[in-house]
């Protein structure tokens, strides 16, 4: 996840190829196909490979003794779909992407952290053919997330969402950039302000 948010996809990759072998049968390795391998493919530019780590992860799923593990550090459902969204996103299937978040969030509760996932990733692959719509999405998660609870991916989605936004022009984008400009900072487990 490092390598990858630093951009050292190869990297990535290669983590996420060790993960997903060492990795249990059932929802870990999963998980490790879904979370690590599929989006780090998916940044590498490699579709093929990409797809192939999905329907491994689908497998996976579909034999794991237990269904799902919800929770914090759990699997299900609606990750593995959020992560097939997020990874079609970056392979330019817009649509793919959209029906994909829409399944993720159908799964969620409102309000929590993987509907707010959900809600902002339906977002970015709505935003270019619908932008008001998906400013008024990214408006209902600042609505429905506290502040101090909006997780750092969360905050990177939005500001992705914005510059897609921005791209295209409008009041839909001048709203949500306002918006995120007066968010306080994140908080950490202390209460404190993290400025960095």
């Amino acid at each position: 996840m490092v390598a990858r948010a630093t951009g050292r996809t190869a990297d990535a990759i290669a983590h996420a190829e060790r993960g997903a072998a060492a990795a249990p049968p059932g929802l870990v390795r999963a998980q490790l196909h879904a979370w690590a391998l599929l989006p780090s493919l998916a940044a590498g530019g490699r579709g093929n490979d990409a797809g192939h780590a999905l329907t491994t992860a689908l497998n996976e799923l579909d034999s794991a003794a237990e269904t799902e593990a919800p929770g914090r550090f759990g699997f299900d459902s609606a990750e593995l779909a959020l992560h097939q969204a997020e990874a079609y996103l970056v392979l330019s299937r817009a649509s793919d992407a959209r029906a994909r978040a829409e399944a993720s969030l159908s799964d969620c509760i409102s309000g929590t952290p993987g509907w707010a996932a959900a809600s902002l990733v339906l977002a970015q692959a709505e935003a270019p053919d619908a932008p008001q719509d998906a400013a008024q999405r990214a408006h209902d998660v600042l609505e429905r997330v506290p502040p101090a609870r909006l997780r750092s991916t969360a905050r990177t989605r939005l500001s992705n969402l914005t510059g897609t936004l921005a791209d295209r022009g409008g009041p839909a984008a001048d709203d949500l950039t306002e918006r995120l400009r007066t968010l306080p900072p994140p908080i950490d487990a202390h209460g404190q302000a993290l400025t960095g």
